[in-house]
């Protein structure tokens, strides 16, 4: 159906056409179509590529068989866009050509193919915008699928509209966040008039619309089929439509010639449309290309492209049809003629699949033609592809050693792909294989150990990772310290007891000093509470693990996580803004959130809110775009602190929400402390004091949250008359604060002392603690701690004294824009006697900016050009000039060279 020939579909149509209007007018969007075989997707698409107009437009279609060819949908629909390559970031640049095989592969980061797809279309939407659908996408290759999700999320200011149209009940096509639309069958008047092209007799045309079910595909071909196989070939409701469908479709291709059959057999099975290759395999079941046209003349099957090199089926129900009805001695034949005609070294892949589904047993030409497709997929992050061609070489082994050894593979390539119940899944078959070699077993552990991990079954992941070790403590005690290590973190949800447990052994592990992981070990032991010795700098830490060589990074993250257990904020800042950089630089969008989340943490416990709230709102939305479900709970639950800082209810509420859904909710310590800091900051002292409470018990007292939560609680309950509840708390806080020396620290348990101590004790507190404190490094404990003791002043009726520290709080608090502890600070000063003090704008000119317009003009500020700040962040140079447009009248400048002098 052409443009004008939509039947039923107007509010759809509707909506495609406001999705045009806008990206004219300079906005991007996406859409994804979902129905059954039949119901319109394709027609829609259709209509909006005409509705298009002078727009760009980039189209493609899933294909079933290249679903494990990593990248081969993206290549086929971005081949019109390939001219604008060479105005990409150089990076970006390489990893899509590596993703293409157009350069070598460099191993680069998933998700910078996702950035380098934003980035291209952005370049070829131009002027005129840009329109990029895709048809039967629960086809896409999982690679594919997955860069074109991140660049649609990442849409904003390009003029690009993507559409994805994608079947129900086969494949799979999860796009969450992506606005949806989900086709009915069409009302009976559309479905009535659609069927009008039919002459029919009454019985026949009523039985048509029930047995369509307003499916326009059934509408249009069921009456082909009943006018050629007789009105009684189809009983009613023996099979569901698509069924029906397929028997309408195989009635049309058993009609034709035999040798046509085959080649159309071998098409089928192909399914890529090359013709040259179709043409080759046929001729070896005695087909040649004169026996397509009685295909051809009975629309079955249309030329793909204008030079006729490529053929396609008329409707993917028609090839499944051939495919499926085939007996199973013809389809095996097909794939072997195929494998046969496939013998280029561009081939190889597809050759090696083919080889594997004429396969009936072991075989292990096919099984190392899988295995060498496997590397080359992992290659070019092609990791899901990378799973499925281990796992099937797996199942071809003829050797049960090899059968283990790419069980394991496998399971690593689908850990790296995110897809954590298929990798345990191959981790348990090839745990249950006879293997020997403890790395091999080690390594599986490990697979398996992450996949429970993420998934929060904290437990079994941990047994894992410790026997996983026990396999290699003696033979490679350096896999053994990188599974400690993770077993570290994984302990750290378990409690102290198992916590100390692991540590143990992590330091009796033994590791050649020379190992660039032996100094890793020495530094993480302090994270056992039970030691009081101080732990040495993590700058030396690190500079002894760099002397050594490299370490992984999550043995640097896992330093980053210990450092600020360990108090020092600074060097952990250090660490994680390092780490950062290098992710950016590498396009490694899905490791950033990890390190992010170091960074705000740091930014909150210095009191650098508006920092916290960019770090933690750009790092919260690429864990959504990637699929990092964990780091959306953690972030929600940080955005919820920097909301009870600023006493705003609701938006507390709903982050600390999201931060303490699921069952395992690894943003639960954030929600608890930022919840009872809203509490605290609205006067509910009891209700906070519960919330801290909280904390204190295991498995959860010993985590950061819990330890710099520890004066909050201190205050809520001497606000309550039940100081008592502080004792134990506040005890393990002076021994921790004891061990770790920095003086911040000593100072907030100055003042939590000061908070309970009498009258003739509590000023001599009060004044040490805001001699120890940091004002410009950690302004906002200074601020608490001066409050407090401006309020004792006042109390103690010494209201002139307590001016002094009650106005250096309020300057604090209002410039953080802590609104309810800025209006108790002028509280107290009304009761001194002060002027009343008007409240003064929140963190000076940039506090009217949204996070995103702040990152994006600091880095303008420091001479970025827009396309290097749109790698930086992940976004198109385009969003990013829409965002500064947006900002320079809110910061009162005209021009880039104006933000330099600005207090950003």
């Amino acid at each position: 159906m052409g443009a004008g020939e939509l039947y039923g579909r107007k509010a759809e149509a509707d909506a495609i056409a406001e999705l045009l209007a806008r990206a004219r007018a300079g906005a991007s969007s996406s859409l994804v179509l979902r129905g059954e075989p039949g119901i319109g997707k394709t027609a829609l698409l259709d209509h909006a590529a005409a509705l298009a107009g002078d727009m760009r437009l980039v189209r493609g279609t899933g294909v079933e068989f290249e679903a494990e060819l990593p990248f081969s949908g993206l290549q086929l629909l971005l081949r019109p866009a390939l001219g604008s390559l060479a105005a990409l970031p150089g990076p970006q640049r390489a990893a899509l050509e590596a993703a293409f095989g157009l350069g070598p592969a460099a191993g680069s980061e998933p998700m910078l193919v996702g950035l380098a797809v934003l980035s291209l279309l952005a370049e070829f939407a131009d002027e005129a915008g840009l329109l990029c659908v895709v048809d039967d996408a629960q086809w896409l290759d999982r690679a594919s699928r997955e860069a074109l999700l991140f660049a649609a999320r990442r849409l904003h200011a390009e003029g690009v509209v993507m559409i994805f149209a994608a079947r129900d009940g086969e494949g799979s096509f999860p796009a969450p966040g992506l606005p949806e639309s989900r086709l009915s069958g069409l009302a009976p008047e559309a479905a009535a008039a659609l069927l009008d092209r039919h002459p029919l007799a009454p019985a026949v045309r009523y039985r048509v619309l029930a047995e369509a079910g307003g499916n326009p595909l059934a509408l249009l071909e069921l009456p082909v089929a009943v006018a050629a196989e007789g009105a009684g070939a189809f009983a009613p409701g023996a099979l569901p439509l698509t069924g029906r469908l397929q028997l309408a479709f195989h009635g049309q291709v058993s009609r034709m010639p035999e040798t046509c059959q085959s080649l159309l057999l071998v098409a089928a099975a192909d399914e890529t449309g090359e013709l040259d290759v179709i043409l080759r395999a046929a001729a070896a079941l005695g087909a040649s290309v004169e026996d397509l046209s009685p295909a051809e003349r009975a629309g079955l099957v249309l030329r793909g492209d204008a030079d006729g090199t490529s053929i396609r089926f008329r409707h993917p129900l028609i090839r499944a049809a051939v495919y499926q009805r085939a007996p199973l001695g013809q389809r095996l034949a097909a794939h072997c003629a195929l494998a046969a005609a496939l013998g280029s070294p561009g081939h190889a892949d597809r050759r090696a699949w083919h080889l594997a589904a004429a396969a009936t047993g072991p075989d292990e030409e096919a099984a190392a033609a899988l295995e060498r497709t496997a590397v080359r997929a992992r290659e070019r992050s092609g990791h899901e592809a990378a799973a499925a061609a281990y796992e099937r070489a797996a199942r071809l082994s003829v050797e049960p050693a090899a059968r283990a050894r790419r069980e394991a593979l496998a399971a690593e390539a689908a850990l790296e792909a995110g897809d954590l119940d298929r990798a345990r899944s191959f981790g348990s078959r090839a745990a249950r294989q006879p293997d020997e070699d403890p790395a091999t077993n080690a390594r599986v552990a490990q697979v398996r150990a992450l996949a429970d991990f993420w998934q929060g079954a904290y437990p079994a992941a941990h047994r894992l990772l410790l026997d996983g070790a026990g396999l290699v403590r003696d033979t490679d005690p350096g896999q053994a310290a990188v599974l400690l290590i993770q077993a570290v973190h994984t302990s750290w949800y378990l409690g102290e007891r198992q916590l100390a447990a692991t540590l143990g052994l992590l330091a009796e592990l033994p590791l050649d000093d020379a190992h660039p992981l032996a100094p890793v070990g020495p530094y993480l032991v302090h994270l056992d509470r039970s030691r009081s010795e101080r732990p040495p700098p993590l700058g030396d830490t690190l500079a002894a693990v760099r002397r050594r060589g490299r370490a992984p990074d999550q043995a640097l993250m896992i330093l980053c996580g210990a450092a600020l257990a360990l108090g020092q904020d600074a060097d952990a800042y250090e660490l994680a803004a390092e780490l950062a950089a290098e992710h950016r630089a590498r396009g490694g969008a899905g490791r950033l959130p990890t390190v992010l989340f170091f960074m705000a943490e740091g930014e909150v416990f210095t009191g650098r809110h508006l920092d916290a709230l960019a770090t933690a709102t750009e790092a919260s939305k690429l864990a959504r775009d990637t699929g990092q479900r964990q780091w959306v709970s953690q972030f929600s639950s940080v955005l919820a602190h920097l909301d009870a800082a600023k006493g705003e209810e609701a938006a507390c509420r709903r982050h600390a929400e999201e931060g303490l859904a699921g069952a395992t909710a690894p943003g639960a310590p954030w929600a608890h402390w930022s919840l009872g800091l809203l509490d605290l900051g609205l006067g509910r002292a009891e209700a906070a004091l519960a919330r801290f409470e909280r904390l204190t018990r295991e498995p959860m007292r010993h985590h950061i949250c819990a330890t710099r939560s520890t004066p909050d609680l201190v205050e809520s309950a001497v606000r309550v008359g039940a100081p008592e509840r502080a004792a134990e708390p506040l005890a393990r806080f002076e021994r921790w604060a004891g061990s770790v020396r920095q003086p911040w620290a000593e100072a907030l348990v100055l003042r939590c002392r000061g908070l309970l101590a009498a009258d003739d004790q509590a000023e001599a507190l009060y004044r040490a603690a805001l001699d120890l404190h940091d004002q410009d490094g950690r302004p906002l404990e200074y601020a608490r701690t001066a409050l407090l003791y401006g309020e004792w002043l006042r109390r103690a009726r010494r209201k002139a004294e307590a001016r002094g520290p009650l106005h250096a709080a309020l300057e604090v608090f209002d410039r953080l824009g802590m609104r309810p502890w800025a209006e108790r600070t002028r509280g107290e000063l009304t009761a001194t006697g002060a002027q009343d003090q008007a409240p003064k704008p929140a963190e000076g000119v940039a506090a009217d900016l949204t996070p995103q317009e702040l990152q994006i003009a600091r880095l303008a500020a420091q001479g970025l050009s827009n396309r290097d700040i749109a790698a930086q962040l992940f976004l198109s140079h385009r969003t990013v000039g829409y965002h500064l447009y947006k900002a320079y009248p809110k910061l009162g400048v005209a021009s880039r060279s104006e933000l330099k002098e600005l207090e950003l």
